[in-house]
């Protein structure tokens, strides 16, 4: 982590900075350090985390979590007054320790006046508020009505409206509504170089992502992570009735994934993979649905993804032709879990350019290994599957036209693809594939391929087991999330996670109802169930993996089991049958 990166020293000239950071004395300190003490005497210093993990704690209770690139100490430093929190090492610590008079220097430059502003603002409403729920309505976080300004507006009246209103961002009264914010005017009009007399519709964003009010915390902070936005508006029937930023949210969720999200753009990547798996762990202790988490830890690994894309342009140059960097597999369907490999390729808007795109796919895949996720098994990496997409659609048509049964069921995760970075569409290879789902012989090789693997039910539906374990991913989530990429398929349907293609085919009428409510039933807990054991090991310091001891089950968990095996069982008959494959 380069402090000179940082808000707000990167806004500052550079011999600010060197004067700045030239007075830190760095520390290093173990897990359990108390740097603050909530009520004791003021603070003489002020500190940035370089390394490791601060709590922020109320009492006994965490009610916040600081990492590398952040301060504390500063709201005593203003105040005067005693810290409002207690400040302890989480993990082992490494930190830049400033006096209090380089502090006051800084506050000479309005830049960082307004940034420890700011921050104190936020410290001091931790105190002030509830803890809720993950599932509690977001609309509950709303605190004041939301401010509109036209789309005609210079965007200078803007920015006088942002300041004077204490906020960071405007709602635009157009049709439809859009928005503005503080980034806008930087990335938009301050960096393009555009006049103050121009009008916010020429730079705001439109139409709006919103949700409603009474949609759970937990889908709310999902979304923006998914969407890696700031702002979100909220709406009562058509009307907005609010918008709340990622640091309305961050202040009621001490273990929140916007924080991861906000970090890692300058988190070390060696930290990756730990950081993902302690946010899971705090998840699932509040009671997050296993499915909803692992919908969140796929939108972590995109923002990685869009960060190693970033950093790999930013030193190999603009790239010389659109692309997109693909993900498949469980990150292409948002179901990740704890144990994850890389399933990624590149699709080029044209060839050519096989140098570049050779270092880029290097530079990618390669900060996803020291990030600890670890090279596909099978090689399905961008640094061997690259191509533009006119191939891309061929090779898929190849697949589906002729296909050959083993290479099918090798390369059936390609057909839950998305783009996970990059500007290039993806529309004509899910277009292609739709076109091709209407072919018999495909489907009829998709349909063998769900059948590969089987529910481990024995003579008279006993469970057989493998030296006393079953393997939850290739006995119970494999055949569940084959049949569901078939049958929604057969629907027409592009749709991506596996229950929305359940869903999607009871719908279409391709699978029946109850048949699609039994699958996700299952699938649901067969995804909990292998997300608590990945739990338990991760904690045990125990090797990550897919199987479950069967006896070490409860007699409530062996139940629900054998009923999800017994309804991947008929289903997969049932499909024997259909596809005359006995």
């Amino acid at each position: 982590m380069r402090p000179r990166t940082i808000p707000p020293l990167q806004a500052l000239p550079k011999p600010v900075q060197e004067a700045f950071l030239a007075q830190g004395v760095e520390e290093a300190h173990p897990p359990g350090t108390c740097f603050l003490e909530q009520g004791g005497v003021p603070v003489q210093a002020l500190y940035l985390v370089l390394e490791g993990e601060v709590a922020l704690l109320d009492g006994e209770r965490e009610v916040g979590v600081l990492g590398a690139g952040e301060f504390f100490g500063f709201p005593s430093l203003l105040t005067g007054e005693p810290p409002a929190f207690s400040v302890v090492a989480k993990t082992p610590v490494r930190l830049l320790r400033f006096p209090e008079a380089a502090f006051r220097r800084l506050l000479a430059h309005p830049e960082a006046a307004r940034f420890f502003g700011q921050g104190l603002a936020e410290r001091v409403r931790l105190r002030a508020l509830p803890d809720l729920s993950l599932f509690a309505p977001v609309g509950r976080l709303v605190r004041r009505a939301p401010v509109f300004i036209v789309p005609e507006a210079p965007v200078q009246e803007a920015a006088r409206r942002m300041r004077e209103e204490g906020i960071s961002s405007l709602l635009v009264a157009s049709d439809p509504p859009g928005i503005l914010t503080d980034r806008d005017l930087r990335n938009r009009v301050l960096a393009e170089g555009l006049p103050p007399s121009t009008p916010v519709a020429a730079v705001m964003t439109a139409p709006l992502f919103a949700l409603p009010a009474d949609t759970p915390l937990y889908e709310a902070v999902a979304a923006m992570v998914e969407r890696g936005i700031h702002h979100l508006p909220l709406t009562e029937g058509t009307r907005i009735v609010g918008l709340l930023t990622h640091t309305d949210l961050l202040l009621h969720q001490a273990q929140s994934p916007l924080l991861l999200l906000r970090r890692i753009e300058r988190l070390e990547l060696t930290r990756y993979s730990a950081e993902v798996a302690h946010l899971v762990e705090g998840l699932f202790q509040k009671g997050l649905e296993a499915l909803e988490i692992g919908r969140v830890v796929a939108s972590l690994n995109d923002a990685l993804i869009r960060r190693l894309v970033k950093e790999g342009e930013a030193a190999l140059g603009p790239p010389p032709t659109p692309y997109s960097f693909m993900v498949f597999g469980s990150e292409g369907r948002r179901e990740q879990a704890l144990l994850t490999d890389q399933d990624n390729a590149l699709v080029l808007g044209e060839g050519g350019y096989e140098a570049y795109f050779q270092a880029l796919a290097e530079r990618v895949v390669g900060g996803l290994l020291e990030a600890g996720i670890p090279e596909c098994k099978g090689g399905y990496m961008a640094t061997r599957w690259r191509m533009p997409l006119t191939e891309w659609i061929a090779t898929f048509r190849r697949f589906m036209e002729t296909p050959e049964p083993q290479a099918l069921l090798e390369s059936q995760i390609f057909f839950d693809f998305r783009g996970a970075a990059g500007e290039l569409s993806l529309k004509p290879l899910e277009e292609a594939v739709l076109e091709g789902a209407k072919r018999g012989v495909f489907l009829y090789h998709l349909a063998r391929a769900s059948l590969a693997f089987h529910p481990p039910l024995g003579f008279l539906g006993r469970v057989r087991t493998e030296e006393g374990f079953v393997d939850l991913k290739r006995s119970a989530l494999a055949p569940i999330v084959a049949l569901a990429r078939l049958y929604a398929l057969l629907a027409g349907s592009a749709a991506k996670g596996t229950v929305e293609r359940l869903r999607a085919a009871a719908e279409g009428g391709t699978l029946s109802r109850e048949g699609a409510e039994r699958l996700e039933e299952a699938f649901r807990f067969f995804f909990g169930l292998r997300l608590a054991h990945q739990l338990q090991a991760f904690r045990e310091g125990k090797e990550i993996g897919n199987k479950v001891l069967w006896a070490a089950l409860s007699p409530g968990e062996r139940r629900r089991a054998l009923e999800g095996f017994r309804a991947i069982q008929e289903v997969q008959e049932s499909t024997a049958s259909r596809f005359n494959l006995r």
